[in-house]
């Protein structure tokens, strides 16, 4: 085994474990892997759906990391899970039908137009409590048709490219919702999980995927989801739309000049 392969075997695990770190907190985890996957000489599509299969775990020990913050949202998470699984199908299905290159001008504006909205969010919630309070409507607990509709085509992208889908998902739930960033967060890590198990599942029948790329994900997703979640629950939520911005910028940034 020569010093290159060795380096291989251990920046796929670290990838994971920065990869699922991230994803707990923000989303974007996506932008570490997937370039370290390329670097191993993995095919683009092999490697988009490796990495899906190796960040199942991240997602999913992200969510139970902010199980606390999960709690009373059952049953919208029900009626948005169903949206995420309906668009993470979709999206694996248009990313083996539709050209590498398809989506590649509207990630950038998708990333953007998110971030801008979760720097907004406080002012857009304020007004939109002030709205009610004048026309004493009171907000709806699951942001009605528009938020699924919203969630769901965001899962789409997910099931696609899935860089910075978590962002979108806090963007949309933050504007059309009253409520705390960190229950966001914990909403969008069941989306993300749902998303991604969707997608590596019906890739699991169809498409070619590199099975030690994957269990090396794996492993470092698990832990790195663990450690994020357990530092995200701490930040205030000033600091935590702060990261988020910052980590946008930077996938808007790897986006554009790759």
């Amino acid at each position: 085994m020569n010093a290159a392969h060795i380096g291989e075997l251990l920046a796929v695990p670290g990838a994971g474990v920065v990869a699922g770190a991230v994803n707990a907190v923000v989303g974007s985890g996506t932008l570490i892997t997937f370039p370290v996957l390329l670097a191993t000489g993995l095919p683009p599509v092999t490697a988009t759906v490796s990495n899906a299969l190796g960040l199942i775990p991240g997602s999913i020990s992200g969510a139970i990391g902010y199980r606390r913050e999960l709690s009373g949202q059952r049953r919208r998470l029900l009626k948005w899970g169903a949206g995420a699984l309906l668009g993470g199908l979709t999206g694996a299905t248009l990313l083996l039908a539709l050209p590498a290159s398809a989506f590649e001008r509207i990630v950038p504006v998708l990333v953007g137009l998110a971030l801008v909205l979760v720097v907004l969010q406080p002012f857009i919630s304020r007004r939109l409590r002030e709205r009610r309070a004048r026309t004493g409507r009171p907000a709806r607990s699951d942001g009605g048709p528009l938020l699924l509709v919203g969630l769901t085509l965001a899962s789409v992208y997910g099931g696609y490219f899935s860089a910075a889908q978590g962002i979108i998902y806090v963007a949309l739930m933050g504007m059309l919702l009253d409520d705390g960033l960190q229950r966001l967060t914990a909403v969008k890590n069941v989306l993300v999980a749902v998303v991604n198990s969707t997608a590596a599942l019906f890739f699991l029948v169809v498409a070619d995927f590199d099975w030690p790329a994957v269990a090396l994900l794996a492993i470092g997703s698990a832990a790195g989801g663990h450690l994020g979640a357990t530092a995200g629950r701490r930040l205030r939520p000033a600091v935590l739309r702060a990261f988020i911005v910052v980590v946008g910028a930077v996938a808007i940034a790897q986006l554009v000049l790759r």
